[in-house]
């Protein structure tokens, strides 16, 4: 347990909805009445950002995420299956579990996983990946545009607007945070 007034922006919290990280934190005291303590969480299975105010000095029970690299492997009808670089067992997750960052998984690369009691919760992605573009509309010669960009689909099936000259087997770096484009590689 830890109270309110000891938490900070990126702790875990077990509360009765769910595990929960804290997004902001804002301690308050008014010129009136008792200080209290509010909250933007964001719910580590679901995804969903809410606001929650507690009273100071309230206890709250700390939750203990462990982030572990783990390989991607492939993925099936089963879900995304994982393979852990410590022990090289291997686990299965569906795609509700992976959430957003189920477009940017390549197979064997290395991402860290948010483990809650020895149970994946969540996939933390670098911020940057990169990917092989396999279908794009060639760039017509006289279609410049500042900054003129057209869609590419990925190796993944991520659709990602790209500049003219980005063609098929090119390979791109973008940026998991937006789903935009960074870079040609």
């Amino acid at each position: 347990m830890a109270s309110t007034n000891d938490v900070r922006p990126g702790q875990a919290l077990d509360l009765n909805d769910g595990i929960f990280t804290i997004i902001e934190y804002q301690h308050v005291k008014p010129g009136k009445g008792r200080a209290f303590v509010r909250m933007r969480l964001r719910n580590l299975e679901t995804g969903q950002v809410l606001d929650r105010t507690f009273r100071a000095g309230e206890d709250v029970a700390q939750a203990i995420i462990e982030r572990r690299d783990h390989t991607f492997l492939y993925r099936d009808d089963l879900g995304y299956h994982f393979m852990s670089l410590e022990d090289y067992g291997q686990f299965a997750m569906t795609h509700d579990d992976v959430g957003e960052a189920a477009p940017f998984l390549t197979d064997g690369m290395t991402v860290s996983l948010a483990l809650y009691k020895g149970n994946p919760i969540s996939v933390d992605l670098p911020s940057s990946v990169e990917l092989e573009v396999t279908y794009t509309e060639p760039g017509v010669r006289g279609d410049r545009v500042s900054a003129a960009t057209k869609p590419a689909t990925t190796q993944t099936g991520l659709v990602v607007q790209v500049p003219l000259f980005v063609n098929i087997g090119d390979r791109i770096k973008v940026d998991t945070r937006s789903g935009s484009y960074l870079t040609r590689v």
